[in-house]
């Protein structure tokens, strides 16, 4: 086998992979179905703002609670039951949508438990990678990882702006429910060393929280672009899942939209390509600056151009944020240990998800008043200024790629128990 599919050796990552992949299936049909579910229910960009908002707003306030209990239980076991949680509340979704008693209260409170549910998945996902490979496969497993993502990201965006059209965003929220299930059963067959052993004993959820900011505020590479990030992401969120259905709405139609997304995702498969194969001794400074793709796709979205220009300008944004999020995802896995690596996962997830429900539910006001397209184009200055601010980082400029993991990570965790 060939180095490039070198992870795929090991059943851990098999498992882990394979039920990300699943997830992200019916994660990309269900934001197309729930955006058109609102605007269906009561056509106010303003109220599909509140109800994805809520979901991040959840997403925000449990996320470091979601760092510290994957740093302390078995992560596989921590992404079944939010895996569980997010296939019921899903299901309910979806039921309330096919059977026409959706109410934006009830789907407000529901996008809150999905919100709950992703904060403890994240972490634990993101952290357990690390726990499936040899240090030497993180950049080829992050990039497979990636690719599976991607590829189902494709199939979903374009079959959701479809499934739309054609019977309703009820069944696209129906199958959500499903692959969240399917991608419980997976993460539960995740059976790798158990890192607990490496760390210093019991400690207070306090505790636990200021190790993991110490590891933040000791690398300024990590704050820095945790920082920024909470503006690209406020920006990049807002107009995609806010003001992009609102342009297909009034322009080139629901089922052209997803076919919009899927090019993005398109171009994500093609970039996770790429960074497998890239040789770089300064990943995280290539990853940054591709970021610039991102205000180039809202830029070209706002400009009404014609539909091929906005799929070309959507997979050019799909290649650059693959390449941030693999560098990104390998810069912290070889630089974080082992026993701290989900707490800092989540402190990152904090500071650069913290500003989105301020975007989403921003959106529709702002858009409202200053029109759809100026907003649009303020989104990809404020993503164009936050690469700037990266870049200027000497850290993030000079920190060098290094194909190990840090002394906890060490050759001695191949030989720890196996976790439940």
């Amino acid at each position: 086998m060939s180095s490039a599919l070198a992870p795929l050796q090991h059943r851990a990552f098999r498992y882990l992979a394979a039920g990300r992949l699943v997830v992200m299936l019916g994660n990309s049909i269900a934001p197309i179905a729930l955006a058109f579910a609102v605007l269906d229910l009561t056509g106010s960009a303003a109220d599909l703002g509140l109800v994805v908002g809520a979901r991040s707003v959840m997403n925000v306030v449990f996320i470091l609670f979601g760092g510290v209990v994957a740093d302390r239980l078995p992560r596989n076991l921590v992404l079944f039951v939010s895996c569980t949680v997010a296939a019921v509340s899903q299901g309910v979704v979806a039921t309330l949508v096919l059977t026409h008693t959706a109410t934006i209260p009830a789907l407000l409170g529901l996008s809150a438990v999905n919100g709950i549910a992703s904060a403890f998945a994240f972490p634990a996902a993101s952290a357990l990678i690390a726990q499936t490979v040899p240090a030497e496969l993180l950049r080829q497993a992050n990039a497979i990882n990636r690719l599976g993502t991607s590829a189902a990201m494709i199939a979903g965006a374009a079959a959701g702006g479809v499934l739309v059209a054609a019977v309703g965003p009820g069944w696209g929220l129906a199958i959500d429910a499903g692959t969240f299930a399917v991608a419980g059963a997976l993460f539960r067959l995740v059976k790798v060393a158990d890192y607990r052993a490496a760390s210093d004993g019991p400690s207070s959820v306090l505790g636990d929280l200021r190790a993991g900011w110490a590891e933040v505020v000791a690398r300024t590479w990590v704050w820095v672009v945790v920082l920024a990030f909470g503006f690209i992401n406020m920006a990049f969120v807002a107009a995609l899942s806010v003001l992009g259905p609102v342009v297909a709405d009034t322009t080139f139609g629901r089922q052209w939209w997803g076919v919009v997304l899927a090019a993005e995702m398109a171009g994500m498969l093609v970039g996770a390509l790429v960074a497998m194969r890239l040789r770089v001794r300064r990943l995280l400074l290539v990853g940054v600056a591709c970021c610039f793709g991102d205000a180039v796709f809202v830029f070209t979205l706002g400009t009404g151009l014609h539909l091929a220009l906005l799929f070309l300008a959507a997979f050019i944004g799909g290649v650059a944020m693959e390449q941030f999020a693999i560098a990104w995802e390998v810069s912290i896995q070889e630089h974080i240990p082992a026993d701290r690596l989900a707490r800092v996962y989540s402190y990152d997830a904090l500071g650069s998800f913290i500003a989105i429900p301020l975007g989403q539910v921003a959106a529709g006001p702002v858009a409202d008043r200053a029109g759809v397209q100026p907003a649009l184009f303020a989104a990809a200055a404020i993503i164009a200024l936050s690469v700037v601010a990266m870049l200027a980082s000497g850290e993030v400029r000079t920190l060098e790629h290094r194909p190990k993991r840090p002394e906890s990570q060490g050759e001695e965790s191949a030989a720890l128990p196996v976790s439940a």
